[in-house]
């Protein structure tokens, strides 16, 4: 039995000093994915959110101190969403980053002008982040610091990487909905600002495409993607025209897909391969 105990042992500590694409087997060794519950002014409800962590940030004497990449869920979704179409922790240890995966509350990623408890920009901005690069070692840096998301999110990633650049250096989207006026009436929307008719004014004021005029470049790196078969491929393609109408340096990707978890799947992984590059100076 002893011999069988230091045999699982010896096992245990080989999985824990692995990484990249022996992530998952090392989950049993090393608790990679956490949720926490952050509270603060800015929302009515506190909101649980997922924080992901590669093994090395485990062992025994690391002090290193990890970029990170946030992570955007849809509308209807939640943190547990990206951690149900792709594995977060292989994630984790092949781009050697935190990840964090807070939770939408169908808030576009708006401070809400009706709704005074849901103020999730600001959340984001000033409690989110500081809790987390209070309680983790985060490369506490905009260039350290990655956006994105898909769907709802996408918008989300870009709406707060872009107006927040110095908390940003790169900023993503993918499937996502990055001009909200050709929707007036759909996904919660106007609970968050109103009825579009009497709110014009308002709502082309809250949609990513209308930032670009204010972007200069390479003010910050951009990414974003779209399948060919999703009902928000033309925004993406017009986000697109308008960014190089302004000769901002981005990536526009398309390929096959609708918008479902499939493509996300794939989608997700070249914005994670940009964001690499981006903060290791490539």
């Amino acid at each position: 039995m002893k011999a069988k105990q230091i045999l699982i042992l010896a096992a245990a500590l080989a999985v824990s000093a692995c990484a990249g694409a022996k992530g998952s087997a090392a989950v049993e060794a090393v608790k990679q994915s956490d949720t926490i519950t952050v509270t603060g002014k800015y929302l009515a409800d506190p909101m649980k959110v997922t924080v992901v962590a590669p093994t090395s940030y485990f062992a025994p004497g690391d002090t290193a101190h990890y970029p990170v990449v946030y992570l955007l869920n849809g509308h209807g979704g939640n943190y547990r969403n990206w951690g149900r179409i792709v594995s977060l922790d292989s994630f984790a240890n092949e781009f050697g980053c935190i990840i964090v995966c807070p939770s939408g509350m169908n808030s576009w990623y708006w401070d809400s002008p009706v709704n005074p408890g849901m103020q999730m920009e600001s959340f984001i901005i000033k409690e989110l982040i500081p809790y987390i690069d209070s309680n983790y070692r985060t490369r506490a840096d905009r260039m350290g610091r990655a956006i994105t998301g898909f769907s709802m999110g996408g918008h989300g990633g870009l709406w707060l990487g872009i107006r927040h650049s110095d908390i940003f250096g790169s900023a993503g989207s993918t499937s996502g909905g990055v001009n909200i006026i050709p929707f007036p009436t759909r996904w919660n929307m106007p609970n968050m600002l109103g009825a579009y008719e009497s709110n014009k004014e308002r709502w082309e004021a809250h949609t990513v495409k209308n930032l670009v005029d204010s972007l200069k470049p390479g003010q910050i790196n951009i990414i974003f993607d779209c399948g060919t078969e999703d009902f928000f491929y033309k925004v993406n393609c017009d986000l697109d025209a308008a960014l190089n109408a302004r000769k901002i340096p981005h990536v526009f990707i398309t390929s096959p897909g609708a918008h479902n978890g499939a493509y996300w799947s794939k989608s997700i992984y070249p914005q994670l391969q940009f964001f690499r590059d981006k903060w290791t100076g490539k």
